[in-house]
């Protein structure tokens, strides 16, 4: 897994002494075509792109991504469409890394093997099972190895200091750090200082695995993070699609130049 897309990508913004910028948007919103679209014109700016499938009970995710995921279900995406969207992706930016985010039940449903096999099809370079935690992801996360696809674990604010070492030791290019106890796109109630002690207690278990924190990133807190592996954006880029619909503007322009902008805070 070496080298996997998402550690060259890590080597290339550590060479360049900033953080990995990482999207997330949701496959399918607002339609499938428009998420492709925003997709393919955010990665200019992103270093890895996150895309979530939508669902309808999503428990980690705040009001702006749910408003997301309703759009994306309300056009009638399905698991299916959420492949050939990163496969025509892949086709015109096969260096970019794809991170798949989403919910087991999903998986479950579709079928284990089946999801696996179809991400390995569609060029996908790592997953994300919000409620897939450890060690009870540990067979997946195995099944994801054999086909060269990043299973990234997840840690918070109060993961023990033992079950940290069990799931650094156990995770493989990435590791998505969630910096305080709310769902996605909270106001930051930790203070960065606070946030990037918890995370250096990571890195100090094991430097060379790559660490990401999400949750509650903005325009405003995303240059106090800046020491970071790489920094997630998710809501303020789903809040900004809402907004373009609301005033009926461009959602790929206005988007792009969110991350446009956030990407320059970083540099």
């Amino acid at each position: 897994m070496n080298n996997s897309l998402i550690n060259q990508t890590f080597k290339i913004t550590k060479n360049e002494n900033r953080p990995a910028l990482l999207t997330y948007t949701v496959a399918g919103d607002y339609t499938k075509k428009k998420s492709l679209e925003i997709l393919k014109s955010i990665s200019k700016y992103a270093d890895i792109c996150e895309l979530g499938f939508p669902h309808n009970t999503p428990i980690a995710d705040g009001g702006q991504i749910q408003t997301s995921a309703y759009r994306a279900i309300k056009n009638g995406i399905k698991i299916n469409d959420v492949f050939s969207i990163v496969n025509q992706f892949k086709k015109l930016k096969k260096n970019k890394p794809i991170i798949l985010m989403g919910y087991y039940n999903m998986i479950y449903q579709f079928n284990e093997n089946k999801f696996i096999k179809k991400c390995q099809q569609s060029k996908v370079d790592g997953l994300i099972v919000v409620d897939l935690p450890f060690p009870e992801n540990k067979k997946f996360a195995m099944k994801c190895k054999k086909k060269n696809i990043n299973f990234i674990q997840l840690i918070s604010p109060t993961t023990s200091d033992k079950r940290l070492k069990q799931i650094i030791k156990s995770s493989h290019d990435m590791i998505y750090y969630i910096s305080m106890l709310s769902t996605t796109g909270g106001k930051l109630k930790v203070s960065p200082k606070k946030i990037l002690r918890e995370y250096s207690k990571i890195k100090k278990q094991n430097g060379s695995k790559n660490v990401v924190i999400g949750f509650g990133i903005t325009e405003k807190t995303i240059n106090s993070l800046k020491k970071a592996d790489g920094l997630v954006v998710g809501s303020e880029i789903c809040k900004e699609i809402t907004n373009s619909i609301k005033k009926r503007q461009n959602a790929v322009t206005n988007v792009t130049n969110v991350v446009k902008r956030l990407k320059n805070k970083i540099k």
